[in-house]
């Protein structure tokens, strides 16, 4: 009944043929899954949709939404990374913290507040309730103006939302103690970047984990191919907005991905444990095997 909603999309976000094969093997039965869960629950459903950069979170969770409304359930999908900090209050934490913390990304970079005081309007079963989201843009590195938020009207079913570390537990400290790379080696001399980073985990973010009812986890085959995604992300976001200077070049990429290799092996390492659902990757991107749905 999918078919010709997932050649749409497909074609929509240009996506390769084998997309279409996979998102039929895999995901109309993740859609299935789902489905019979919404129909037991009186109370709305969050779903998690985990895993590194370019793993395809965002395409999932936009296939998600789409099929689940095609079966009459109302979803309301974002990503953990709308709720970035602006380039003022990032500015204003890096003087006040760290200068990393400029750059966004990591955990201490989100309005938690915010996407908490969202979750909270969410979860209530209000009829002709409207929730407004916020957006993010990455090509300005901006959260967008208010008058371009999305507009969710309750009461909704589930909530679909993405992120890049959603289900990270924290670091023991010892863990924290020698960098990971030149960037940490460099700018984190003592430490105190990570261990701040390592702080805000600890707090709002695990209230915000410990909502999720369902993990999926979009599993990368390395670290290596993650860095590897992240550049296509980046030529294809270039492609979209070939006017903007916020773009960046490779060598700016590489120092970027830097800030986040030490969670990123963190989440390769530990959440195929924590995940309700797993699909593995191959490098070609194509999903290999699938664990929780049987």
């Amino acid at each position: 009944m999918y078919s010709q909603l997932i050649e749409k999309i497909a074609e929509d976000e240009a996506l390769p043929n084998n997309y279409v094969e996979d998102a039929t093997n895999y995901f109309v039965p993740l859609v299935n899954f789902i489905a019979e869960k919404l129909a037991e629950s009186k109370t709305p459903l969050m779903i998690g949709i985990s895993g590194a950069q370019g793993t395809g979170k965002t395409t999932l969770s936009y296939l998600l939404t789409r099929l689940l409304t095609e079966r009459e359930f109302n979803i309301a999908k974002f990503s953990l990374d709308d709720f970035y900090l602006t380039k003022n209050q990032r500015k204003l934490l890096a003087s006040e913290e760290h200068p990393l913390l400029k750059t966004r990304g990591v955990p201490g970079t989100h309005d938690t507040n915010l996407l908490l005081s969202k979750l909270e309007e969410l979860f209530k079963k209000t009829k002709n309730r409207t929730i407004e989201i916020p957006k993010f843009n990455k090509a300005t590195d901006e959260r967008a103006p208010k008058s371009s938020w999305s507009k969710v009207y309750g009461p909704v079913d589930a909530i679909v939302m993405e992120g890049w570390f959603l289900g990270a537990t924290p670091f023991d400290k010892e863990m924290l103690r020698d960098p990971i790379n030149e960037l940490e080696k460099l700018e984190d001399v003592n430490g105190k970047w990570r261990e701040f980073i390592n702080r805000q985990l600890s707090g709002s973010y695990q209230k915000i984990f410990n909502q999720i009812d369902l993990l999926v986890l979009l599993e990368a085959p390395s670290f290596n191919q993650v860095y590897d995604w992240r550049t296509l992300q980046e030529e294809k976001l270039r492609a979209r907005t070939p006017k903007t200077n916020a773009l960046m070049d490779e060598e700016q990429l590489f120092r970027f991905i830097q800030h986040y290799e030490r969670l990123t092996r963190h989440c390769l390492k530990i959440l195929p444990d924590r995940a309700d659902i797993i699909f593995s990757l191959n490098p070609e991107h194509r999903i290999t095997t699938c664990s929780g749905l049987t």
